[in-house]
């Protein structure tokens, strides 16, 4: 085996963990594979016999390619999602089969992120985003993030803890249990197939919001309120009745697949026995490079 060779092969022992960094930096699936690259890129130029710790220097690359990133972004990027204003970007979604029994699905949803917490990061600065994601999310010592930003140790700290006081408050942790998550999410739908307004009531928080992103030629919409959201039902029934039960980053939603194409994914956030979130990405575009035989059924 070449050097190279070997020094690839080295590398994909850290893809999956790379990547799981990439795209809570970045929110997207297809970005997050050009920073993995663009760091296997560097890493080939690089002095390896230098590098101590292979893992550590390439999440240190990887998130400093993203931070890069996240600051070069064009201007609607760059752009919080303004629920007031109707501008609603939501991050590519993971999908998965529920029915998938492999350890490696196992590990998948373990260290999924939900979609309402991708939702807050996208909120955040690129410097906050990345003290928070590298600390608090994979454990990286502030005295290794502190130099990717060009920052003292104590103004990292400062950021990570600006931003988990804002993800805490707005992005809580949700209910644990699949089987009564999948439960509430099946009522919702038997709920929205059937125009059941109460029972539509009964399954959604008060403050239940309903974010759908539908790309750059369809305008976001942002509903808020259970009454609100709940009349809706009709629009959402649309979906319900061919829709397909998945995991949308590891958490109950529905896949709408018509004419062998992905037409809307659905995520479910759940906190105490209740919907607060539900998240429908219908932008054309990013839906068409989703495989439809990933789905499984």
């Amino acid at each position: 085996m070449s050097e190279n060779e070997s020094l690839a092969r080295r590398f994909e022992e850290h893809r999956s963990h790379l990547r799981a960094v990439a795209y809570r930096m970045l929110g997207s699936l297809g970005e997050s594979d050009d920073a993995v690259q663009e760091a296997w890129l560097r890493l080939s130029r690089s002095d390896v016999t230098a590098i101590q710790n292979l893992g550590g220097w390439l999440t240190t690359v990887v998130g400093r390619i993203c931070l890069d990133m996240l600051r070069s972004r064009t201007t609607r990027r760059e752009e919080p999602l303004h629920d007031q204003a109707g501008q609603v970007r939501l991050p590519d979604p993971i999908i998965s089969s529920p029915d998938d029994s492999s350890p490696e699905h196992a590990v998948l949803v373990a260290d999924s992120v939900g979609i309402a917490l991708m939702v807050v990061l996208e909120t955040l600065t690129p410097a906050e985003r990345l003290a928070f994601v590298m600390h608090d999310l994979f454990a990286i010592p502030f005295d290794e993030i502190a130099p990717v930003l060009g920052r003292t140790y104590a103004s990292t700290r400062q950021l990570a803890s600006r931003a988990r006081r804002r993800v805490n408050g707005a992005a809580p942790p949700p209910d644990t249990d699949p089987t009564r998550r999948r439960e509430i999410v099946d009522a919702f739908l038997t709920a929205s197939r059937g125009g059941d307004f109460d029972a539509l009531l009964a399954v959604l928080d008060p403050g239940v919001v309903a974010r759908s992103d539908g790309g750059r030629q369809r305008p976001g919409l942002v509903r808020r309120g259970a009454a609100d959201v709940a009349s809706q039902a009709i629009t959402f029934a649309r979906s319900a009745q061919t829709g397909q039960a998945v995991l949308v980053n590891g958490a109950p939603g529905m896949v709408a697949v018509a004419d062998g194409r992905v037409v809307s994914v659905m995520a479910f956030t759940i906190q105490g026995g209740r919907i607060t979130a539900i998240d429908i990405l219908n932008d054309p575009g990013r839906l068409a490079r989703i495989d439809p035989s990933v789905l499984g059924g």
